[in-house]
């Protein structure tokens, strides 16, 4: 099936040259010229750090090398970990948009009823009605864009949104430079060049010029890649590649797959090579991680990767469905070689960003994360809190439910007959013995604890559904989605004149 790719470019993306030169010839020219200046650009512990923030989608725990993976090669995000820090229990949401959204805002997404993938889609005889999802990102909802924006960054937006159509994109959320793009491949139409291109390639060509145009001050930059989303395409040479290449005993080892993650690879080293040729690898915190857990199954059903040992995939709230891969580094910050197993999410980002810039948090905006400043200097430090909470009250690639972890204890609940299954991860990471009937009076203190969670936030729930049919309850219907708000007036600050 050829693939296209949705794309979106601000006004500020739109005053550069139509053509833009190879990535690798990119790369050289950037390092032989920027090399020149790389004294003045010498670390200053007193200027405010720039952020770079590389979100991949779909790609699973187990996937990298750097995690343990033999067949697939990450070598650039290796290199990463080996600079940097490690988590080892880092979570985002079951799936895209609800990570897309608590990590721009530091709010759970079931504050907004984000809690499925934006349309989200319909199961009309399934035994609930799952809640109806938003269409966008609420406008009022301040971003970490805006925040650090406030306080002198210069801010880009390159890659996937999924959070909101026009009028609701990441140039209304404080991102002053932006080329969205969804899919794996940008057609000519789009990319403005004579034939398409591999989308990962593209964005990081964008990603390179924005660094550029930016060294002298401050600036936080968010790559969303599409990659490794299905439906799963890579070049004729990856393909070719991993398809000559033994397969790792026990993982699907697919080439495709193999193939995109390593465009995805080769998009962080391009990325990185930029910051460290600019002189700015001791100013610049580089995070990578992933929007949710892999999906282990397409759509055919073809097993394409492999939580394995979590349990479950994309979609689920076992770990293998919100557990991610997470990398931080920040060279003469962040200890080299580090391994973190402190419980962290992705709603943390939020506090995170603004604290490193010394930005302001939102006055009158609840936060739901907690600053993982600290942590970053020292991955033994105690953490500030104890609790993290889940809702995805939606059939995806499980039936509705909420789940709440506490220290090592984790507790699903099934929202179609009220069942919770209990986990020990400190013993019990794959989730393969279920304790509940073991310990009743600790479940029964977990479940208290997430519905009160639940009210607190106001998470939206599934209801009865009167047309409930056994026999078709797995069929899907149309998408549904609520219509969007007036549109707010576009403060004047939130596009400008960069010419990245």
């Amino acid at each position: 099936m050829r693939e296209n790719a949705e794309l979106r470019m601000g006004c500020s993306v739109l005053s550069q040259p139509r053509s833009a030169p190879p990535l690798i010839a990119g790369l050289l020219w950037s390092a032989c010229v920027l090399s020149i200046g790389m004294a003045a650009h010498a670390a200053d512990e007193s200027a405010p750090p720039n952020i770079i923030c590389i979100l991949a989608d779909d790609l699973g725990w187990a996937d990298l090398g750097c995690y343990g993976n033999t067949f697939n090669e990450s070598p650039n995000i290796d290199r990463l970990a080996r600079e940097g820090m490690r988590f080892t229990q880092f979570y985002a949401g079951p799936v895209c948009s609800p990570t897309r959204a608590n990590l721009q805002s530091g709010q759970d997404q079931a504050r907004f009823g984000i809690t499925q993938h934006i349309p989200g889609h319909r199961r009309p005889f399934a035994r609930l009605i799952d809640p109806v999802v938003p269409s966008h990102l609420p406008l009022e909802v301040e971003t970490f864009a805006e925040r650090l924006q406030a306080a002198g960054y210069a801010t880009g937006y390159f890659g996937k949104w999924h959070l909101g159509g026009a009028g609701f994109g990441p140039d209304r959320q404080g991102w002053q430079t932006v080329v969205e793009a969804r899919g794996n491949v940008v057609p000519p139409q789009a990319s403005g060049d004579s034939q398409e291109r591999r989308t990962a390639e593209f964005l990081t060509e964008h990603a390179i010029r924005f660094v550029e145009a930016n060294k002298h001050r401050p600036f936080v930059m968010q790559v969303s890649h599409c990659a490794v989303h299905i439906p799963l395409t890579t070049t004729p040479e990856l393909l070719a590649k991993y398809q000559a290449k033994p397969p790792m005993p026990g993982y699907p080892s697919l080439p495709a797959y193999a193939g995109l993650l390593e465009e995805l690879d080769q998009s962080v080293g391009g990325i990185v090579a930029a910051v460290d040729a600019a002189g700015l690898a001791e100013r610049t915190l580089v995070l990578f991680l992933s929007d949710n857990g892999g999906l282990e199954h397409e759509q055919s059903g073809r097993v394409v990767t492999s939580n394995q040992p979590l349990r479950g995939e994309k979609g689920t709230l076992y770990e293998g469905g919100i557990r991610i891969p997470a990398i931080a580094r920040f060279l003469g910050h962040v200890p080299a070689g580090s391994v973190c197993a402190t419980p962290a999410i992705t709603t943390d980002l939020h506090p995170t960003f603004v604290e490193l810039a010394s930005a302001t948090m939102p006055a009158e905006q609840p936060c739901d994360g907690v600053s993982l400043a600290r942590l970053l200097r020292d991955p033994a430090a105690s953490p500030e809190r104890d609790t993290l909470y889940w809702h995805l009250p939606h059939y995806h690639h499980s039936t509705p439910a909420g789940a709440i972890r506490q220290g090592d204890w984790k507790l699903i609940e099934f929202f179609e007959d009220g069942t919770v299954e209990l986990y020990d991860l400190g013993r019990d990471s794959g989730e393969r013995t279920d304790l509940a009937d073991a310990e009743p009076r600790r479940a029964d203190a977990l479940r208290t604890a997430l519905h009160q969670w639940r009210q607190q936030v106001g998470a939206q729930m599934p209801k009865p559904n009167p047309t409930f049919d056994p026999a078709r309850a797995s069929q899907l219907g149309s998408g549904g989605e609520s219509k969007p708000k007036k549109k707010k007036t576009q403060p004047p600050n939130r596009v400008s004149n960069s010419t990245t």
